[in-house]
């Protein structure tokens, strides 16, 4: 079922899934690492800021970030041209405008420049860069021609707060967890929480902001961030063992646990759920507080039926406190992942 895609007015946050046509698993290690140097290019020229992220053979998440709306001059559209297509393409450009300028037609570089400032700012314009940019130089290093991926992406309108920033953002770097690629996600290297964790300045400037951390411009700004996002990824409900006999010190919730939970109706801990497939960070169309929710449907009234008088729903299965989803997803909305 083809849902509705709501944006925010001005700036907005949004979770972002795309998959591999087929779902085929096409990405390498290699191809992974062209594509996340690929996204940093594409955030750099649309303006909108990958808070963290997660690449996986047939699929990838991000969490992003849209800033207000501003004026992009042009020497600064000149270099986010230089970081996207490189030096001599910018070089050419510029020279065309200078030659449309010298016959007198100004209003070619307008036109022109308008275009471009449309890809920006936007977060359909910025998948869309990401997605086509990336396709083409896949097929055209594995001689293949074709679309690459599922022809729309999947994205959920997140509120620009802590509490909801901070919960997207560990589902999305549990992933390879989830896929049981690795058991700690600091060990996979194509995610934002593996990289920060690596030494990575832009992957933690966007855990940081995640996080909204009042340490923002403090040196140990990481330091402080990354001990309170690991208690949510992983040291919350990870079962520990004795150093030496392998006894349980602290007891964890497992696969199984976790089945029987669900089968009962029962709740689980948020860093658990969070392990967990978890249908509303895909399809619940926005997730945050309950003001925030609410305030979503009244501004996208036309994409509920006239019996549906409010927004904000109330998630099953995990301990989500106050956060809110827009749609109920009665339906497996939480599952054990089966496969990667």
């Amino acid at each position: 079922m083809r849902h509705a895609r709501v944006k925010a007015e001005g700036a907005g946050c949004y979770h972002v899934v795309s998959r591999i046509v087929d779902r085929t698993f096409r990405l390498d290690d290699g191809e992974k690492e062209i594509f996340r140097t690929m996204m940093r290019k594409a955030e750099a020229f649309s303006g909108v800021r990958v808070l963290t992220y997660a690449v996986m053979s047939n699929h990838f998440h991000l969490l992003v970030e849209v800033p207000e709306p501003g004026g992009v001059d042009e020497a600064e559209l000149v270099r986010r041209m230089t970081v996207l297509y490189g030096a001599a393409h910018a070089g050419n450009v510029v020279r065309q405008w200078a030659e449309w300028r010298r016959h007198g037609s100004d209003y070619l570089v307008g036109e022109q420049q308008d275009r471009l400032r449309e890809r920006m700012g936007d977060v359909s314009g910025f998948v869309k860069t990401l997605k086509q940019r990336y396709s083409m130089s896949y097929n055209s290093r594995h001689k293949r021609t074709g679309t690459l991926w599922e022809e729309r992406f999947k994205s959920v309108l997140v509120e620009n707060g802590e509490r909801a920033k901070a919960t997207v953002a560990a589902y999305i770097d549990l992933n390879p967890v989830r896929a049981k690629i690795v058991e700690d996600p600091k060990d996979y290297r194509w995610s934002g929480y593996g990289e920060a964790c690596g030494g990575g300045k832009a992957a933690r400037a966007g855990l940081i902001a995640a996080h909204d951390s009042r340490h923002y411009e403090q040196s140990g700004a990481w330091r402080h961030v990354s001990a309170r996002y690991r208690v949510l990824l992983y040291t919350a409900g990870e079962e520990r063992h004795a150093a030496y006999g392998g006894q349980v010190v602290r007891r964890g919730i497992k696969t199984g646990a976790v089945d029987k939970v669900l089968g009962s109706g029962g709740r689980l801990p948020l860093p658990e759920v969070l392990r967990c497939r978890v249908r509303y960070f895909t399809d619940g169309m926005a997730f945050g507080g309950k003001a925030f929710v609410d305030q979503v449907f009244n501004d996208n009234r036309r994409f509920f039926g006239p019996k549906r008088r409010d927004g904000a729903r109330r998630m099953k299965v995990g301990e989500w406190g106050d956060l809110r989803t827009a749609r109920a997803l009665r339906i497996n909305p939480v599952a054990v992942p089966a496969t990667t």
